[in-house]
């Protein structure tokens, strides 16, 4: 179908003067509206007003400029039906072939603006309109709102070779704008005024399909929200959908804390986490843990990474390494490694993740994530034996690490060293067995920190055996009782948090 008459009214103007020119080269012409209009006739070509069109001037401060019934019916006539051409031929409408638009930049000016009051003047109204419109008649109509796709519609154009797939193709691109710009309007305006919603809304792009999924036979692919880049690959081959799973546990749980850290992820569990007052001892520490299983492991650091931690991680095999910076020496010593990937991670936006989605058959799971350690008017000593301020502060650092270990969990430590961890079973006291069991560091003096109460004594008995010294949990069992008596027996402290902390 030949292309007559476009209307073109774009905010991001890129490409848009080079692509004019060429439209025009075939003979089609131009309708614009203000800024648009001005910049292609000061690039010298023969442009219609939108208001020479309608024979209406824009009002309200430019808020109506193409809501005119001549721009709607100018779209929407269906080319093959007789009454709707009578109708345009009756009324001098000239049909509208192609919509070239693109809106105001609401999500640009968001991170800007604070006031709701100017903010809603970067609403478009009728960009979406007119391409809403267009998408729905495009049988008729070539709807544009990527600067993308200029080049290939023109060359079509100039061959005579757009077919119905190919303006099907563009108008679902449309459609899909529409709805991504409704609904980022939607939450932001939400969260401004920090009110919540029967309807949730997730606008998702894809970045990249994965190899597979968990497993070869599984597909996969990786989408990001409309939030900042979190994370930015520098080195290595591509991440895997299990790395970039293990990668998040490593991240979120080193986030966790202030001082140098270093984290070792193994199937989404720690296997080794210290803190220390270098970045290199941090991981030395957290490697001593359980170095078996460190191999293959994803390492996540809150530091950048400095010649002599990049030294020690290049000593054992490692799938991923997450930092939020790495030096130039660092960087000379791992990216020797062609394959080990490096990522880069961004704390300050990891901070803005507060939803966690899952999905299950017929639905979605969507709740917080998991922020809160504990609050300080609900933790209490519930035993005779009070921590130490030395095995207060190592039962904090177990509590942490505790939150990101899959229930039931049992994490001991001994000052800010992870030393053993049972991690995923049925029975509390068979994670706590497993932590002792896995743990290669000495055992006597440390504490242990489980992630919800304890039903029986039976567990705090194989922890005391072990020589822990201190437990910290969440307390709530019917048998609180005969715990905090079986600790007060076996001379340990224990102190009650208030807060439960089950990872599924």
């Amino acid at each position: 179908m030949k292309v007559k008459n476009a209307l073109v009214s774009v905010w991001d103007k890129r490409g848009i003067v080079e692509f004019c020119k060429g439209l025009s080269e075939l003979g089609i012409n131009i309708i614009s509206t203000g800024g648009t209009a001005s910049l292609l006739k000061s690039s010298g070509m023969s442009v219609k007003g939108v208001s020479e069109l309608t024979g209406y001037p824009e009002i309200l401060n430019k808020r109506v400029k193409t809501l005119h019934t001549f721009i709607y019916a100018g779209i929407l006539a269906r080319r093959d039906v007789d009454e709707d051409m009578v109708t345009l031929k009756k009324m001098v409408i000239e049909p509208i072939d192609m919509v070239v638009v693109n809106f105001y930049p609401f999500d640009e000016m968001s991170k800007k603006i604070r006031s709701i009051g100017e903010l809603i003047e970067y609403i478009d109204i009728g960009g979406p309109s007119m391409v809403r419109a267009s998408a729905k008649n495009y049988k008729d109509v070539l709807v544009i709102v990527d600067p993308k796709d200029y080049q290939w519609v023109l060359d079509g154009l100039r061959k005579g070779k757009i077919s119905e797939k190919d303006r099907f193709k563009l108008a679902l691109k449309a459609f899909s704008l529409t709805a991504e710009y409704d609904a980022f309007i939607f939450c932001h305006l939400l969260k401004m005024r920090k009110l919540d919603a029967d309807k949730k809304f997730f606008v998702l792009k894809k970045v990249e399909d994965l190899r597979y999924g968990e497993n070869p036979h599984q597909k996969a692919a990786l989408y990001v929200s409309q939030s900042e880049k979190i994370y930015e690959q520098i080195h290595g081959k591509e991440l895997s959908y299990n790395n970039i799973i293990d990668m998040s546990s490593a991240v979120l749980l080193v986030s966790e804390f202030e001082n140098p850290t270093a984290v070792i992820i193994k199937h989404t569990n720690p296997c080794g986490v210290a803190c220390a007052k270098t970045l290199s001892e941090a991981y030395k520490n957290a490697r001593q843990t359980d170095p078996v299983s460190a191999f293959g492991g994803i390492v996540g650091l809150n530091r950048a990474v400095d010649e002599e931690t990049a030294k020690l991680l290049s000593e054992t095999f490692l799938e991923v390494i997450v930092a939020p910076q790495f030096s130039e020496k660092a960087l000379s010593i791992l990216t020797a490694k062609k394959n080990l990937r490096l990522v880069r991670v961004n704390f300050k936006e990891l901070k803005n993740y507060k939803v966690e989605l899952r999905s299950v058959p017929g639905g979605y799971l969507i709740q917080d994530t998991d922020r809160i350690d504990y609050d300080k008017k609900s933790i209490k000593v519930v035993t005779k034996v009070k921590p130490t301020k030395a095995q207060m502060e190592s039962l904090l650092f177990a509590w942490k690490v505790c939150k990101y270990v899959k229930s039931n969990a049992i994490v001991i430590a001994r000052g800010t060293q992870l030393v053993g961890v049972g991690a995923g079973q049925m029975s509390r006291v068979d994670s706590a067995k497993i932590a002792v069991m896995k743990a290669l560091l000495p055992l006597k003096d440390s504490v242990a920190a489980s992630d919800a109460f304890f039903p029986f004594r039976d567990g705090v008995d194989v922890l005391a055996d072990a020589g822990v010294k201190a437990i910290i949990q969440p307390g709530g069992s019917v048998r609180d009782e005969e715990v905090i008596k079986a600790a007060d027996e076996r001379k340990i402290a224990m102190v009650f948090t208030g807060i439960r902390h089950f990872k599924h």
